[in-house]
């Protein structure tokens, strides 16, 4: 068993550290511009995983390994910058494990290590998983709301690039605002659109179109004159579109849609 060469590594424990962070590259944790404190803290729980000494007994090698993952996420230290640390400490520790113990042995401990680090790979990559799903939940709860402005009219404007996934969450919110707010007209605004080509016309006529089938009027403003150029070199149809150049002429236009004007009024 490779306990021995644990009890080994044990007794010197606080000397291997020392020379971990002298033999290390100093820019690998600077990149990360973690503090020399925050640093010495990672390494020496590190090592304690290692050497499975933990002060916390009703925690598993597993949960220790996740929490460990998770700093390194939180912190912002790349998990290849970190394992190129530890081939640091791997060398350190075979060269003075070699001159006590018998190959077997050696290689009984470099197994183990070998599983702590694929654990931590495969944990560190769970978390970056779950870390995107959430910035994926996100986007599509706070992109592309559709706003009410007035009684029955809403609008939507969409701002950058708009690609199959992202047109999907525009969608969804569209169809799902139009419902709660019970709106009548729909102003789609892409003032804030940089560039229309074929799929992002696509994208947007399907939208259009979706908000038609579920009973309300759509009327597409912030037609750029360059806008409008691409969209007539590309061979695309919108004559049977409500369009206005403005968002400021949607309004009136929704307005008067649903029966309603803005005056002017004189004040005394």
């Amino acid at each position: 068993m490779y306990s021995s060469v644990i009890n080994f590594i044990y007794q010197r424990k606080d000397h291997y550290l020392t020379r971990w962070k002298e033999d290390i590259d100093s820019r690998a944790f600077n990149d990360a511009r973690l503090s020399e404190g925050l640093e010495d803290e990672l390494k020496n729980e590190w090592m304690d995983i290692v050497l499975n000494d933990s002060n916390t007994e009703d925690q598993s090698e597993a949960e220790r390994l996740r929490r460990f993952a998770n700093r390194l996420i939180h912190y912002g230290l790349p998990l290849g910058t970190f394992i190129r640390s530890l081939h640091s400490l791997r060398r350190m520790l075979r060269n003075d494990l070699a001159a006590e113990y018998t190959e077997e042995r050696m290689l009984e401990f470099e197994a183990r290590l070998d599983d702590l680090i694929s654990n931590l790979v495969d944990e560190a990559a769970k978390m970056r998983e779950n870390v995107i799903n959430t910035q994926n939940h996100a986007l599509k709860e706070l992109s592309v709301p559709l706003i009410p402005v007035f009684n029955d009219i809403s609008v939507m404007s969409l701002i950058g690039t708009i690609d199959t996934k992202r047109s999907q969450y525009i969608m969804e919110n569209l169809l799902e605002g139009i419902v709660d707010h019970r709106s009548q007209v729909v102003l789609i605004d892409i003032t804030g659109v940089p560039v229309v080509d074929t799929m992002v016309a696509h994208h947007i006529i399907k939208v259009y179109e979706a908000v038609r089938l579920v009973g309300a009027q759509c009327i597409l403003v912030g037609i750029r004159p360059e806008i409008a150029q691409t969209i007539i070199n590309l061979g695309i149809d919108l004559s049977n579109f409500s369009t206005t150049s403005t968002l400021q002429k949607g309004v009136e236009a929704a307005l008067e849609i649903t029966n309603r004007e803005v005056r002017q009024v004189q004040r005394s």
